[in-house]
């Protein structure tokens, strides 16, 4: 679809408010948060502090067995997989049952001159996976030393 711009009688009042309309990602609103498999790609917070990243990654509803948390080289990849349980035996029979898959899968090149690979940990608590990825000593950010005027 071409859109065209007028200068009509009409349209010289509203023209930012359509140029702003029409520059946003109103139209790939679909894909901005769905994976391949069209389920919700969860939302990740990163922070950055002197000595380390913190990286949040928010999933409520699951447990820590859920997650694989996955580093090679300097990719660090968190995925998860979560199917509904089949039916027992012994349950009641459904006339309608709808299962549910989910799965996403998201990858952060880590710089390997800043981050300390062997010490990341990670824990799952109240809906959110808790990363913490430590920088080297030597990546952290100094102090400013002040030089004495003598």
């Amino acid at each position: 679809m071409t859109l065209l711009k007028r200068n009509g009688h009409f349209t010289h009042h509203l023209p930012a408010l359509f140029d702003d309309f029409l520059n946003r990602d109103i139209f790939n609103w679909g894909k901005s948060n769905f994976s391949t498999t069209h389920t919700t790609i969860p939302a990740v917070n990163i922070k950055e502090t002197d000595g380390h990243y913190e990286v949040e990654v928010v999933a409520p509803g699951m447990s820590k067995k859920d997650f694989k948390v996955v580093l090679e080289d300097n990719a660090l990849t968190i995925s998860s997989e979560k199917a509904t349980p089949q039916e027992q035996e012994n349950e009641p029979r459904y006339t309608v049952r709808e299962f549910s898959y989910q799965s996403f899968s998201r990858t952060f090149t880590l710089q390997k001159e800043v981050v300390d690979m062997d010490n990341i940990r990670a824990k799952y608590e109240d809906g959110v996976l808790h990363l913490l990825i430590p920088k080297k000593e030597e990546a952290r950010q100094k102090q400013p030393k002040l030089i004495e005027i003598l």
